[in-house]
C-alpha cells in the first residue's frame, strides 16, 4: 500500500511510479487493469496476466518488475504490465469477446505495448493486433516469434545459470534441479539446463511433484505434459506440489505463482542457487534470509528476461536467430556484471542489480523535457 496527497492506493505508490493506472470494466463480469511505471527508456512493454486472482496490487509490482528488467537488460523500452481479472473459466467465444475488449480500452495507452503472459498466449496477442494495431509475441504467421513455442525465457534461465557457473558459484555439469511449474517457461528452461549437463530431479505443476533423483527424462516429461497433469506421470515417485521447493538441489528454478519463496519456507529451501522462471516468484524477505545463508538468488528481472529481449527483437522487426543472439548476449552479460558488482560492493544481488537498472534510466531521464 501506498499513500499520496489524500489518497490511499491499493497498489504500491513511490518516487519513481507508476505513471499511470487505468481500470477497465470488460464484458463477461471482468475487470481490467494496465500499470505504466516507467517510459523512460522508451514504451513500456509487459505481458497482460489472466487469471481469477490477478489484483491491481500484483500487476503494480509486475511493472516495476518490468521496469527493472527492460533497462537491465539494456532495451530501449520502459516497464508496464496489464491484468485481467475474470470470475470464472470462460468459453473460447466469450474470452476472444473480453480480450478484444480488453485492446479496445488500451487502444489510447500508447505508451504501453501488450505481450502474452500467464493466461494469455499469441492467438490472444493476434486479437489485441487485430483491434489496435499494436502487440508483441504475435503468432509466426504475422511476423511475430512466438515466446511460448520457441522458448525464449526458459532458454534465457539456461544462459544465466551457465554465466554463474562460469564465476565459479556454480558447477552446471551434474547439477540438480528442481523446476516449480512446467508450463512454458518451466518446460524450456528443463531442456536448456539439461543441455548444459545439469540433471533434472524434480518438476512440479498444480497437480504434484515428481521426483527422482537420479534424474528425470525431460524430453518424456514434456511430451507427457502435453496431454495429462504431472500426477499421472509413470516411473517416479510423486509428491505434493509444493514439495518441489524445498527437496534437496543445486538449482531451483521457481517457474510459476508470485511469492512462492517467502519467509515461512525460505528456511527449508536446500538450493544453493535459485534462479527464478517467473517474476515476483521471491520475496524481498526471503531473499535477504536466503543471503544469509549463502544461497544466491539471481533476481527475476535478470534470469527470466529472455521473453522480453525477445519480445523488443520482434518488435524492432528482428527475426528469431536475432533474438536468441539477443539473449546469449544480453542475460551472459547482464549475470556477469550482476555477480561482479555483489563481488566487490558486498551489496545482495537485487541491490547491485537495481543499481545497474536504475543508472541507465536515470541516465535517460536527462534527455527528457524537463521545463
Amino acid at each position: 500500500m501506498g499513500e499520496s496527497s489524500a489518497f490511499t492506493f491499493p497498489w504500491p505508490v513511490d518516487d519513481d511510479g507508476p505513471r499511470s493506472v487505468t481500470v477497465l470494466r470488460l464484458p463477461s463480469g471482468c475487470a481490467g487493469v494496465v500499470v505504466v511505471d516507467d517510459v523512460s527508456l522508451g514504451p513500456a512493454i509487459g505481458g497482460v496476466r489472466m487469471s481469477q486472482d490477478v489484483t491491481a496490487a500484483e500487476v503494480a509490482r509486475l511493472a516495476r518488475a518490468m521496469t527493472l528488467k527492460n533497462s537491465a537488460a539494456g532495451l530501449p523500452h520502459g516497464g508496464g504490465k496489464a491484468g485481467i481479472r475474470i470470475p470464472h473459466a470462460l468459453s473460447d467465444r466469450d474470452r476472444e469477446a473480453v480480450i478484444r475488449a480488453f485492446a479496445i480500452g488500451i487502444r489510447n495507452i500508447d505508451e504501453y505495448i501488450p505481450g502474452p503472459d500467464m493466461g494469455t498466449d499469441e492467438t490472444a496477442m493476434a486479437w489485441i493486433r487485430d483491434e489496435i494495431g499494436r502487440a508483441v509475441g504475435l503468432p509466426a504467421v504475422l511476423g511475430g516469434i512466438p515466446l511460448d513455442e520457441v522458448g525464449a525465457t526458459g532458454f534465457g534461465i539456461g544462459v544465466c545459470a551457465e554465466a554463474v557457473a562460469t564465476t565459479g558459484r556454480l558447477r552446471l555439469a551434474d547439477a540438480r534441479v528442481a523446476i516449480q511449474g512446467f508450463g512454458a517457461v518451466g518446460r524450456h528452461a528443463a531442456v536448456a539446463l539439461r543441455q548444459r549437463g545439469a540433471h533434472v530431479v524434480a518438476v512440479a505443476d498444480r497437480s504434484a511433484t515428481i521426483y527422482d533423483p537420479v534424474g528425470l527424462d525431460v524430453d518424456s516429461l514434456v511430451a507427457f505434459k502435453r496431454a495429462h497433469p504431472l500426477d499421472q506421470y509413470p516411473g517416479a515417485e510423486t509428491l505434493a506440489s509444493g514439495d518441489v521447493l524445498t527437496l534437496d538441489c543445486d538449482v531451483l528454478v521457481p517457474a510459476a505463482q508470485p511469492d512462492v519463496v517467502h519467509e515461512a519456507n525460505a528456511a527449508k529451501i536446500q538450493a544453493s542457487v535459485i534462479l527464478p522462471g517467473a517474476n515476483i516468484a521471491v520475496t524481498d524477505a526471503a531473499e535477504t534470509e536466503l543471503a544469509a545463508r549463502g544461497v544466491l538468488c539471481v533476481p527475476d528481472f535478470i534470469a527470466n528476461a529472455g521473453g522480453v529481449i525477445c519480445a523488443a527483437v520482434e518488435y524492432a522487426g528482428g527475426s528469431r536467430a536475432d533474438a536468441f543472439r539477443a539473449i546469449e548476449e544480453r542475460i551472459s552479460a547482464n549475470t556477469a556484471e550482476l555477480l561482479r558488482r555483489v563481488e566487490s560492493t558486498g551489496d545482495s544481488p537485487r541491490a547491485a542489480a537495481q543499481a545497474m537498472a536504475r543508472a541507465r534510466i536515470r541516465l535517460a531521464s536527462t534527455f527528457q523535457r524537463t521545463f
